[in-house]
């Protein structure tokens, strides 16, 4: 499980997150929602490790992570650009996380493959990201994500550069995806349809306070 403790950060010499403290179960996903610069994004950050709060603990199964660097909290981080590598193809990408953690390219690739069946991707596996569709390229992110097994997704507006419809469907598809692989999951947004269709639970964040909605 994952659990945020009293979490302070200033920004500007004002509370940006005042105490802020948030449990996300095994297989779930929590939502946070709040108007731009509510410090949403700098709280995602800190679980991730890419930002130090100023008091309080990230925890992962009862241990204290907070001083851990982020490669090794075993954590993927999912943006809104996707951050996909233009001079790598796509199952090269995809296999990107298991070379980095000493997986030979051979059998990286082969697992890539596998991976980009489960997406209906197989037939890109050559292609360049750039010449894929946006919600392509969001799946093959999220393949990226996956095959390293991470033990929790964090994701940063990851649908607000594509179409509506897509949205829709990249949203469901999502949710079984996080649910399949039993981590947890803390997605933060504005859109409140969105965060509805994903998450089990949600919080707003406002005034660096965690205010529940469902």
């Amino acid at each position: 499980m994952l659990e945020i403790h009293d979490i302070h950060r200033q920004w500007d010499h004002r509370p940006l997150l005042a105490g802020v403290s948030l449990q996300v179960p095994p297989g779930r996903t929590v939502a946070l929602l709040g108007a731009s610069g509510s410090g949403k994004s700098t709280l995602l950050k800190i679980v991730a490790g890419l930002e130090a709060p100023e008091r309080g603990q990230v925890r992962f199964d009862g241990h204290d992570i907070t001083a851990m660097p982020p490669h090794r909290r075993g954590f993927a981080l999912m943006f809104q650009d996707f951050a996909l590598f233009p001079h790598l193809d796509v199952q090269d990408n995809v296999a990107f996380g298991l070379v980095e953690q000493g997986l030979g390219r051979s059998d990286a690739r082969a697992q890539a493959r596998a991976m980009l069946q489960r997406f209906g991707l197989a037939d890109h596996a050559r292609s360049r990201v750039w010449t894929l569709s946006g919600g392509e390229q969001q799946r093959v992110a999220l393949a990226r994500a996956l095959i390293t097994r991470p033990r929790v997704l964090l994701l940063d507006e990851p649908f607000s550069a594509l179409d509506a419809a897509l949205r829709v469907q990249l949203r469901e598809e999502f949710g079984r995806h996080i649910r399949d692989a039993g981590m947890s999951a803390l997605l933060v947004t504005h859109d409140e349809a969105e965060a509805r269709a994903m998450a089990q639970s949600a919080w707003q964040l406002h005034d660096g306070c965690l205010r529940a909605l469902w």
